[in-house]
């Protein structure tokens, strides 16, 4: 059994809109008042907080009358909230990510948890406690029933919020899909920037989804509403002091809804592209092992490679090879997969990256370098 991640579209009513806004606010009080809390016992004790007293301190605060107003959501969103502030704890602690910071009302994301097991979905409905029957946008994706009556599991569900929708993200249980594969086709994928993906098996790359006119004519209005922002900020400047009018909020919120349609069109992308070569059901696919978070560090790459999503095209494949049975293989790092030649093994070494035709200085064969590298990757450790 494999977990898949749902998103759905969530339609509340505007009282609805109320309380999924309450419970939101909620959960960034409670994250933040464990930060405080916790650094403040540290302070005093030289110790570090446990999880489960913070949860009874916020138990006891929440019986307050000053905080009456925590028991108009779930209880399970603060205490999930404090849960998610010790784990970003551990991971610093880990050195996997940085020191847990300060949610702000303007710059955090809109979220909270639900419980899993109190989730009541019918047709085009999902009940939430404490807030009701909500409309949503399913196509069957979710199982019907009373999730706890009838032990249907899933994993952290969360309603966001995107800045204009409200969504809800979870995990179910799905069985892996048996499909034949194709015992005799091994797949190698090179990852570039002129073209996302060039693949061994496909005649024509996957191109740069940046480089198509709708995203082009979108980033130019992003550019033009940005410069617009500046020019208001500069008009409305008192010495050092910026001053935020109603038309900055409102073109600010433009530059919001534009940077997520821009996101949402790549990601969708990478959903086609990664589905179309799962789908020639190969019975491998081998990548570069791409150090991505060193690659962005070249600040003339940087920005093209955020815009391809590296990282996210390699972990959308790795999970719908798992989807479909498929063996998922990352290549060593030093690997020559663009300096060897496909044809007869050979190794150029002053190959240079300005060089976008491979040339054989051995055999005299000639290809496109990108799709020599694929070719190699789909080659390689084979007897």
């Amino acid at each position: 059994m494999s977990y898949r991640a749902i998103k759905l579209k969530l339609f509340p009513t505007r009282e609805q809109e109320k309380l999924l806004w309450q419970s939101a606010g909620t959960a960034r009080f409670a994250y933040n008042w464990a930060k405080e809390f916790a650094d403040t016992y540290y302070r005093l004790y030289k110790k570090n907080l446990s999880t489960g007293k913070a949860r009874k301190h916020f138990t006891k605060l929440r019986n307050h009358k000053k905080y009456v107003w925590l028991k108009e959501v779930s209880s399970e969103i603060p205490q999930q909230a404090i849960k998610d502030y010790f784990e970003a704890l551990d991971k610093f602690f880990k050195k996997v990510a940085g020191y847990p910071r300060f949610k702000s009302r303007k710059r955090s994301v809109v979220s909270f948890y639900h419980s899993n097991a109190k989730f009541t979905v019918s047709d085009n409905t999902i009940k939430l406690e404490k807030i009701g029957e909500i409309r949503m946008k399913d196509d069957n994706r979710l199982p019907r029933g009373n999730y706890r009556r009838d032990k249907i599991k899933v994993c952290n569900p969360r309603v966001k919020h995107n800045g204009k929708y409200w969504y809800i993200s979870l995990c179910i249980e799905y069985e892996c899909e048996k499909c034949e594969l194709d015992k005799t086709l091994s797949v190698g994928i090179d990852l570039g920037i002129k073209d996302l993906a060039t693949v061994s098996n496909f005649e024509k790359p996957f191109g740069n989804i940046n480089k198509m006119q709708r995203v082009r004519r979108l980033k130019k209005q992003l550019r033009r509403l940005q410069h617009q922002v500046s020019r208001k900020y500069e008009q409305n400047r008192s010495g050092n002091k910026y001053f935020k009018t109603n038309n900055i909020l409102k073109l600010e919120r433009k530059i919001k809804l534009l940077h997520r349609k821009l996101s949402d069109i790549r990601l969708n992308y990478l959903h086609q592209v990664t589905i179309a070569i799962a789908k020639t059901k190969p019975y491998r696919i081998v990548m570069e092992d791409l150090n991505v978070s060193r690659m962005m560090k070249n600040k003339h790459l940087s920005k093209a490679i955020s815009e391809q999503g590296f990282a996210k095209f390699i972990e959308l494949m790795k999970y719908k090879a798992e989807r479909f049975g498929i063996e998922f293989i990352q290549a060593d790092k030093f690997f020559p997969s663009s300096k060897t030649c496909s044809h007869c093994g050979s190794i150029k070494k002053d190959l240079k990256l300005s060089e976008r035709t491979y040339h054989c200085p051995c055999c005299g064969f000639t290809i496109d370098r990108d799709k020599n590298a694929s070719i190699n990757l789909a080659n390689y450790k084979l007897a």
